[in-house]
């Protein structure tokens, strides 16, 4: 099979569980930032490898008898591998696979379903709760996000830079923090700086035992603003896919109204799952624009009045938003 590693970048660091960081690869072709801060991470296994990215948040896997996916091809492009070993170690996970590796595979998956565990994470230093009157509680309540929920702050700061006004986000499961994502408030760049581990998926703190419903969303404001959960980027990995179904509710994916949004649509279908594209005017982008302007009760009320299961409907409502953007 083929050494991944001989591929990795000289300058890199493996972590005690197991994880190799090093400048990641994929963020130029994402249309983010060169990463300089080490935040791509690779995971070798036993029958093969996970790849993510905390800059850009590009994922992919490789388990030695599966077809290779679309985005493990291009990681492994983007390392510098070349396409006739790609080729080759395709071809070989392929003839790798047997009645034995679908069993395996089931067994693999049950076993996630029934133990999915996220290591406790530090927030960043001198952070401390929200409390009181502050401009940044104004900021809060603009993006419509529940005065109850748990945001940090840092007045403190230990590094020069990071002396920008900033909300910090909790990422929380089974009720221990297991990342955050830091949002600054002026306009300069980055806008965010977060740290989220494979397969985390926000808001399942939000759900209630009594819903039947989940919606499911791209941004962390979209989720915290209907009490919804934000995969965090235009796509849903194999790992969240399978936290959002241990769930057991119905799930509607609502995408942000952009080019981008329309692969997490695309993902949506493949995994069965219902699909909203509310009708909203051009200058709506996404459930948090939409909560701003009419309200958590008349947003959630579109979503579901423009909830649809059926394939064919489903794209003929994505061509006509990709129409609309494109003109």
């Amino acid at each position: 099979m083929l050494d991944i590693l001989g591929y990795l970048p000289v300058k890199r660091k493996a972590t005690p569980s197991g994880w190799i960081s090093f400048n990641a690869v994929c963020c130029q072709h994402n249309g983010s930032t060169a990463d300089r801060r080490s935040r791509g991470g690779l995971k070798p296994t036993e029958t093969g490898w996970s790849y993510h990215c905390f800059n850009c948040t590009y994922t992919a896997s490789f388990i030695l008898g599966r077809s290779m996916s679309f985005k493990a091809r291009r990681l492994l492009g983007w390392l510098g591998v070349p396409d006739a070993e790609i080729d080759a170690l395709n071809l070989e996970s392929l003839r790798h696979r047997s009645i034995h590796g679908i069993i395996d595979d089931r067994q693999r998956t049950f076993n996630v379903l029934a133990d999915i565990q996220f290591e406790e994470q530090e927030l960043p230093p001198l952070s401390e709760s929200l409390t009181g009157e502050d401009p940044r509680r104004d900021y809060l309540r603009q993006r419509c996000v529940p005065d109850d929920y748990p945001v940090m702050i840092q007045n403190h700061p230990e590094r020069a830079w990071q002396h920008r006004s900033s909300v910090i986000i909790p990422f929380i499961h089974d009720n221990r923090i297991v990342g955050h994502t830091q949002r600054f408030l002026d306009d300069r760049k980055p806008k965010y700086i977060s740290n989220s581990q494979p397969g985390y998926v926000f808001g399942t703190d939000l759900q209630h035992s009594d819903w039947t419903h989940a919606i499911v969303v791209e941004g962390i404001f979209d989720a915290l603003c209907i009490g919804g959960l934000a995969v965090m980027h235009s796509t849903v990995s194999d790992e969240q896919a399978r936290l959002i179904r241990r769930l057991g509710k119905e799930i509607t994916v609502v995408p942000d109204q952009d080019l981008s949004g329309m692969e997490l649509v695309d993902r949506a279908v493949e995994l069965g799952w219902a699909v909203s594209m509310p009708p909203w005017p051009a200058d709506i982008k996404d459930v948090n624009d939409s909560v701003m302007r009419y309200g958590r009760l008349a947003t959630v009320l579109t979503i579901f009045e423009n909830r649809e299961t059926s394939r064919i409907k489903i794209e003929l409502r994505k061509k006509n938003l990709v129409k609309r953007l494109r003109s």
